[in-house]
């Protein structure tokens, strides 16, 4: 039995991605350490992590031999740059979504990482959503035979336009979930033909996009995606009909609301999905409603992969090919809402 040293790892930022997802989740799988933060709020980091050392910039952790796993956790603006050169400091690195703040951008890191001896991947933690599991599995079962329409639904209720950077990040809400949105669809049905989009911003004084209505156009299935600030009541996830039922979801997967309330991964309740969806077939004429057994939400997953491509037992969880597949949709969309039409790919 091979035995292996801890991978030690630096988050690089320490605001929500950094503190909800991917602190968590190092500090969840077996074979990586949690060495160091790099932070200017010192005491925000060790509020939660008092062990864990705080680093003024990411120069100081890619000085550092004992840190194999830069993982990106900044703002968008910041991805590209602080990718290469982790990259080309001959670190691993986990970026957060998206990719980049532009196509161009990732393009280059892409290329950077192709030669570079370090493991790279992209932080698309929502392939593990307990509900995208559960409806890959139906669609795997043929449950819904021929998908012809999927609706996918990221709705908040957030009517203040706010400070923060993301309400002000260039492409809004089509950069801050397209990404999650766009990568589930890409991974169940692979590239669409065409994109079209209409992108706005549509709460008063709105400074970036706060509303997404996408189409992807296949051969014969069309995918739907939608984003919005201004959804009080839906709570829709997924709508997706086919030649023999139905699929309808409500309700987001649990663990970034578990992360937040402060469960981890491995306790019981972590992942379990408490909205099942409902299946919809027709036998006889007559519409039947069963609940399939939901999958459980596995955001560990990712850093378990992670762990064995860096020491050579598989492949990147997000490789780059994958995540540039999504990068190039998004910039399509951009394009479309400018032009008001339909780009192909």
């Amino acid at each position: 039995m091979t035995s292996h040293a801890p991978i030690g790892v630096a988050v690089v930022g320490y605001g929500l991605a950094g503190q909800t997802f991917h602190a968590p989740l190092i500090k969840a799988t077996p074979g990586l350490t949690l060495t160091a933060v790099v932070s200017s709020r010192p005491e925000a980091v060790h509020a939660d992590l008092p062990d864990v050392e705080v680093l003024p910039d990411l120069d100081a952790a890619l000085a550092r031999a004992d840190i194999g796993l830069i993982v990106v956790a900044t703002p968008d603006a910041l991805h590209a740059e602080q990718s290469i050169a982790a990259l080309k400091a001959g670190k691993s690195v986990v970026v957060d979504k998206p990719f980049a703040a532009a196509l161009t951008e990732a393009e280059g890191v892409a290329a950077v990482a192709a030669q570079a001896p370090g493991v790279f991947s992209v932080f698309q933690n929502r392939r593990w959503d307990a509900d995208f599991l559960t409806l890959r599995r139906l669609l795997a079962e043929c449950e819904l035979g021929q998908v012809a329409v999927f609706e996918s639904h990221y709705d908040r209720f957030r009517p203040a336009v706010t400070d923060r950077w993301k309400d002000r990040r260039d492409g809004g809400v089509w950069a801050d979930l397209g990404p999650h949105l766009v990568d589930q669809a890409v991974q169940l049905f692979g590239p669409p033909l065409g994109v079209y989009a209409d992108l706005q911003a549509q709460r008063h004084g709105a400074p970036a996009i706060d509303y997404a209505h996408v189409l992807l156009r296949y051969e014969r299935l069309r995918v739907i995606l939608n984003m919005g600030h201004l959804v009080a009541e839906s709570g829709l996830r997924y709508v997706v009909h086919g030649d023999r039922g139905s699929f309808i979801k409500h309700g987001l997967d649990p663990q970034e609301g578990q992360s937040k309330a402060g469960l981890r991964p491995g306790d019981v309740d972590w992942g379990i999905e408490p909205c099942p969806g409902v299946l919809t077939t027709i036998r006889d004429g007559r519409p039947v409603r069963t609940t399939p057994a939901p999958e459980r939400g596995d955001y560990p997953a990712f850093y378990a992969a992670m762990r064995d491509a860096i020491r050579g037992a598989g492949l990147p969880p997000v490789p780059a090919d994958q995540a540039l597949a999504v990068m190039r949709i998004l910039d399509a969309g951009l394009r479309s809402s400018a032009e008001r039409r339909e780009i192909a790919l």
